[in-house]
């Protein structure tokens, strides 16, 4: 592990103004610090930020607030969270382990960088590590990787179950930095590789994620999250779909719909929730969405399997979401 130095910050604004010097923010550290142990990341300063006032978990007119340093096992168990957004809890409960659950922040899991074993070798070519070198994965073992949203320069996939059922409810994100504060819609955190595949946020310098905002909406009761995986525990997606539906006297009125596991970002399947505006809650209009949202994948020979396999569960995930009464 390369030496650092390792400060706390007692506010937003001096952690701000540390980061600006060239810190970088730590709350759980339950990815940074393995990441900082393979020399992955190499940074020089940490600013411990969880004496900031920036936890708890809310409710107003407009949605449930969720404090950036809230940890995942926290939400997952607040009565609130529950009853407001039962996605939201069954996501949580899908990604990491329970004592990872009980370290790592809400603002951390949002962030936290690509599992790509590639990006974690450091003999491997990775344009996310190393600007211009090249995509190993290209070439290599692509059988977890993305099939939305690639490009030649790194097809691997966005980590995080939370922001996938943040993306289907249309969540925003609250952040302070040097500029101010400012709230923007979670989808807009995210940048697709392109060229630039180092580029993973639209985060401005020490920029700081301070809460999550999910609104309240018809179609968040009747909600589900269903991840498929390796194996039960401590696995990252193959596909992982969020599903909510609005649905009054046996139609569709309003549908939200994002995957996991297949795109370089959280994947808004937006194709497949207009197709089912209007429609039967039935198992063919469930069937037709999910034909919509392979329209545009590039699938490598290692993992074409997952054309197939995100269509079902789409379809899984929205006949358990139109089961809830």
């Amino acid at each position: 592990m390369t030496p650092f130095s390792y400060e706390a910050a007692a506010s937003a604004a001096e952690a701000i103004e540390k980061s600006l010097a060239g810190g970088r923010y730590i709350a759980g550290g339950t990815t940074l610090i393995d990441l900082m142990r393979e020399e992955i990341e190499r940074p020089e300063r940490l600013i411990d930020i969880n004496r900031l006032p920036l936890g708890g978990i809310s409710e107003d007119a407009g949605g449930l607030i969720i404090g950036a340093l809230a940890r995942m096992a926290e939400v997952a168990a607040h009565p609130a969270a529950g009853r407001a957004q039962p996605l939201i809890v069954e996501a949580l409960l899908e990604g990491a382990s329970p004592q990872l659950r009980n370290m790592a922040s809400i603002g951390g899991n949002l962030m936290q960088r690509v599992r790509c074993p590639y990006f974690r070798t450091l003999d491997a070519p990775c344009n996310k590590r190393t600007p211009g070198s090249g995509c190993a994965a290209r070439g290599g073992f692509t059988r977890a990787h993305a099939i939305l949203g690639t490009s030649e320069h790194c097809i691997a996939t966005h980590p995080s179950d939370l922001a996938v059922a943040l993306v289907a409810l249309g969540g925003t994100i609250r952040t302070a930095g040097p500029r101010g504060s400012r709230e923007f819609p979670l989808e807009e955190l995210y940048r697709l590789p392109g060229d630039t595949p180092h580029l993973e946020h639209t985060l401005l310098p020490a920029e700081l994620i301070t809460a999550v905002k999910v609104p309240h909406g018809a179609y968040a009761r009747r909600a589900r999250y269903l991840k498929v995986r390796d194996r039960a525990s401590y696995e990252f997606a193959l596909v992982s779909v969020a599903a909510a539906l609005d649905i009054a006297d046996g139609r569709v009125r309003q549908a939200r719909i994002a995957a996991g596991g297949i795109g370089t970002i959280p994947w808004r399947l937006r194709a497949s929730e207009a197709a089912l505006a209007g429609t039967v809650a039935n198992e063919t209009a469930w069937r037709e969405a999910a034909t919509l949202a392979v329209a545009d994948a590039r699938p490598l020979p290692g993992n074409e399997y997952k054309l197939v396999l995100l269509q079902r569960t789409i379809v899984r995930a929205l006949e358990l979401a139109g089961e809830i009464p």
